[in-house]
């Protein structure tokens, strides 16, 4: 079979939503540093925050499948939890497709821009991670409903 993008000519422009979180876990030194400011390439969750917008913005380039929506909202939440940091995002769009790609790509690029901003502190002495992994990237609602 070959591989095509779906057409959606035919599907009806509503309003859609989609909202997944991911987690990332972090040493306990790590999210003490992140607490108190002292992370020496600034502030993982804005970084996150940051990140985690644009990518969604450019999932259709990242998956070449998905169709290139304009995203109406893009909101990421960032929070300091007892052993890591959750991410969460909620896309937007008026269109005729869904938005959970965009939604899982800002999670899952958020919790590497996370990861990337905090990774001096993470290394073991061999510079391995044995305590920092992200998961449970998933879509945990996604809606539509006419405008």
């Amino acid at each position: 079979m070959e591989i095509r993008q779906v057409d959606i000519s035919h599907k009806e422009v509503v309003r859609r939503e989609a909202i997944a979180k991911g987690f990332i876990k972090l040493k306990p030194e790590t999210l003490q540093r992140i607490r108190s400011g002292e992370i020496e390439k600034g502030d993982p969750l804005q970084v996150a925050r940051l990140a985690g917008i644009n990518a969604a913005k450019l999932t259709s380039l990242l998956l070449p499948l998905c169709h290139p929506l304009k995203l109406e909202h893009v909101g990421i939440d960032a929070e300091v939890r007892e052993d890591g940091i959750e991410v969460t995002a909620r896309v937007i769009a008026i269109e005729k497709t869904g938005v959970e790609m965009e939604a899982l790509v800002s999670v899952a690029i958020a919790l590497l821009n996370i990861w990337d901003v905090v990774k001096a502190y993470e290394k073991d002495e061999q510079g391995q991670y044995p305590e920092t992994v992200i998961t449970d990237i998933r879509v945990i609602e996604k809606r539509k409903e006419k405008p």
